[in-house]
Formats: structure tokens, sequence, C-alpha cells
């Protein structure tokens, strides 16, 4: 979105950008969008994301992992620098108070819960590898525990952000 929009303005700064805010301020579509938009952005939490890369990427895929997660990131800065200018927004939501409110309680319970979310997906996968190699498994938690507890979390997460998994 961000991209489609700066180029879009890159063509006539000026009158691009005043006819989007016309839009915005006039067309109830185009607001819908934007206030979508608007709504998808301020639920992304790129720390949380970073931290999924670095816990949960095969260390070969790594790099490529952060790569593309650089161009995620940049996006987001971009699209939410245009989502701004075109609402005359200071912070996203500020149309909206109430959501604005409500999105920033439940990013405050979603967080903890992708940090366990994490944490049980590395057991899982230290016990799949045990029990592959035919190790001795000493953890406290079974396979089924183990699972029980990520999908759980993965609900959790789901329910948290409503329109978005």
């Amino acid at each position: 979105m961000g991209t489609a929009l700066k180029e879009f303005l890159e063509e006539k700064p000026a009158e691009h950008l005043s006819l989007l805010r016309y839009f915005y301020y006039k067309w109830p579509f185009f607001r819908m969008v934007i206030s979508k938009v608007e709504m998808t952005l301020a639920k992304v939490d790129l720390e949380i994301a970073r931290y999924y890369v670095q816990e949960l990427s095969q260390p070969q895929n790594r790099e490529a992992f952060f790569r593309l997660y650089d161009q995620i990131a940049q996006e987001h800065r971009l699209t939410t620098e245009l989502v701004l200018t075109i609402t005359g927004h200071q912070r996203l939501l500020d149309g909206d108070p109430a959501l604005q409110r409500s999105v920033q309680l439940r990013n405050r319970t979603i967080v903890p819960l992708g940090f366990l979310q994490v944490s049980l997906l590395k057991r899982l996968r230290q016990h799949n590898n045990q029990t592959t190699s035919g190790a001795i498994l000493r953890s406290r938690y079974g396979r089924g525990e183990l699972l029980r507890g990520a999908l759980l979390t993965i609900n959790g997460v789901a329910a948290g952000m409503r329109n978005t998994g």
C-alpha cells in the first residue's frame, strides 16, 4: 500500500495529495480502505515478528528471513507515514479513539502470548528432535501437552487480533 501511494504521489505531489485527502474526507469507500489499512498497521508488532524470526527460523534460513523482515518493516514505515499524511493524524487510529484504545489493550495481552508461543514451539521442536534421534526425554511436558499449549497460544493470538491472525 505504501509503495503504491508513494508512486502515485511522486507523479504530482501536491495535486495527488490533495486528491487523496479529498477522497479520504468525501468518499466513504476510500475512507474505509484507509481506515482498514490504518487498523492493520496499528495491530502490527514488528518487534515480536523479529523475535519469531530470530528464535524459530533455521540458522541457514535466517539471513533470508531477515531480508524479508527488513522489506516488510520498511513497507510498514512507509505505509504508516503516508496514511498519517493523508488522514492528517499524528498517530494511527487518532480518528477512532475507542478503536485505538482497544487495539492498544489487545496488543498488551497478545505480546506475552507471542513470547509464550515461541517458547512452546521451541520446546516442541526439541521434543520432536529428541524423539527422532532416540534420545531420552527429560522434559516435564510431553509432546501432547506442548502441542496443546502451542495451539492455545495460536487461538489466543487469533482471538485477540479479531479480524487478523
